[in-house]
């Protein structure tokens, strides 16, 4: 096997797992609230500058430092829904997703304001030097990245099939108006989507800042590249959301590869546009027309 091709396999599997996981926080909030959560690329990089500050800053190892940062972008979720989206509960979907656009600006101007505009990297999860195979080299912490998204995904089918409050949210995804009649707390479940959407955000912008910079404008790109693989898949499907994750960063790191790195970025636009135009309801995706939910 060609050992450069397995080398863009490897890179592409290792940026289309975090794609994928934001793509999966798009879908957490979208199931619930038919709304598209334009921050959710701020959640990602605030999880990165936030492991910078805590393990640089406040000396905390590695764990707590990933804790901390995860449940900390998991408050700014809560107060995202709870203070902004719940205030404007009544107003329409689409108003909703532009007060969402707001927000990410603000989230992204409040870190340019106290990180400012310098890249921040964060040592590996673990030292040495990268594993070889068939001449391909594979960084230890892209094993890491890969498997966040392998529990990431394992721990969500387990909670909306297992667990009570998995079961609700799904039943909101379903009916919202018919959950309520049965006693769902449907708000609770909007404000348990956003919890849910901004820690995997958080924890995939830990992942990735070993690899890759982090700074405070890199979550609009992220957040285009998950919404590219979101729409690919199929809004609302989570394995859609996975396959569509890993197909746009292999398709990424084949095209840097063969033709030019500077194309690398357009790549989740074409396949948008190509979804949109073509298979608006995406790879997994029902054809039938979604009805407006209301929370």
């Amino acid at each position: 096997m060609d050992s450069a091709w397995l080398q863009y396999v490897f890179a592409g599997l290792t940026t289309g797992s975090i794609y994928a996981l934001v793509a999966i926080g798009y879908n957490i909030i979208y199931n619930v609230t038919e709304i598209i959560n334009f921050a959710q690329g701020e959640f990602v990089m605030l999880g990165g500058l936030l492991a910078v500050f805590f393990m640089e800053g406040c000396r905390l190892p590695l764990p707590l430092a990933f804790a901390a940062a995860v449940l900390a972008v998991g408050a700014i979720g809560l107060a995202m829904e709870r203070f902004v989206i719940r205030q404007a509960r009544n107003a329409s979907v689409l108003s909703l997703i532009i007060i969402t656009i707001a927000f990410s600006i603000l989230l992204k101007g409040s870190a340019m304001f106290g990180w400012g505009k310098d890249p921040y990297r964060l040592e590996p999860f673990t030292a040495g030097g990268p594993l070889l195979f068939g001449g391909a080299a594979l960084q230890p912490q892209a094993l890491w990245v890969l498997g966040l998204t392998a529990v990431v995904v394992v721990l969500l089918s387990l909670f909306f099939r297992r667990s009570i409050y998995g079961k609700a949210m799904l039943a909101c995804a379903d009916n919202p108006n018919a959950a309520r009649m049965v006693g769902v707390p449907v708000r609770t479940m909007v404000l348990l989507s956003f919890l849910l959407s901004a820690a995997i955000g958080a924890a995939a912008g830990v992942a990735i800042t070993p690899i890759s910079l982090m700074e405070y404008d890199r979550g609009a790109l992220l957040g285009l590249k998950g919404f590219g693989a979101a729409v690919l898949g199929g809004l609302g499907q989570f394995s859609g959301a996975l396959v569509a994750g890993l197909l746009l960063g292999l398709a990424e790191a084949f095209c840097a590869g063969y033709l030019s790195s500077g194309y690398k970025d357009a790549i989740a636009l074409v396949l948008l546009l190509l979804a949109l135009f073509f298979k608006p309801e995406g790879l997994f995706g029902s054809s039938e027309a979604a009805k407006l939910k209301r929370f």
